[in-house]
């Protein structure tokens, strides 16, 4: 557990504000899961999806993601993993690879976290923000996910990481703005 507790470049809890907002998110919090039903709202409701609200500047880093207040997903779950391990509640990075239109190709990563909660274990949660066709929801054990996958070639990757994915940050990192991001969504090849 010690690797979804610790603060690292893209995850910077140990930044002060980001340290700041988790102890406001944890203040009058009974439990864990109280702190991270905060969290996951106020990511997802207070931090704006960077496409759906066309702005800039594309950001990565779980600080600049809380300063500038929007991100795309894979920056709000950054943020939101942040928030979470500086509480001391275990946190990291799942994704999935979705349509990036209706149906097939081409595809794209989907972020979002799980949590580890005492009473549930693992626990996926997606705070990219809701819109018409999207109502993702904190309602532990039952996954509310933004988006269901649809076979064959849209899937669930099992995993949990510690660190976003290499080529996650390279999409961050490389483009300057969001339609640049949006024009080049970051994507994984399948092995089976």
């Amino acid at each position: 557990m010690k690797n979804y507790l610790t603060a690292s470049t893209y995850i910077d809890f140990d930044h002060p504000d980001v340290a700041a907002r988790a102890a406001a998110l944890a203040e009058g919090a009974a439990t864990a899961l109280e702190v991270a039903r905060n969290c996951f709202g106020f990511v997802r409701d207070e931090i704006r999806h960077s496409a759906d609200y066309k702005l800039n500047p594309v950001t990565c880093k779980a600080s600049d993601v809380l300063r500038h207040g929007t991100g795309y997903c894979y920056a709000k779950s950054h943020l939101l993993a942040a928030l979470l391990r500086a509480n001391g509640i275990p946190a990291g990075l799942c994704y999935q690879r979705l349509s990036v239109g209706t149906d097939g190709a081409p595809y794209c990563l989907h972020g979002l976290n799980a949590v580890h909660l005492p009473q549930f274990g693992w626990y996926r949660i997606d705070a990219r923000g809701n819109k018409p066709g999207v109502a993702a929801q904190f309602s532990p054990p039952t996954e509310a996910l933004a988006f269901a996958v649809r076979p064959p070639m849209e899937r669930d990757l099992p995993e949990i990481w510690a660190e976003p994915l290499p080529v996650v940050i390279d999409a961050l990192e490389t483009y300057t703005t969001y339609d640049q991001v949006l024009a080049n969504l970051p994507d994984v090849v399948l092995l089976a």
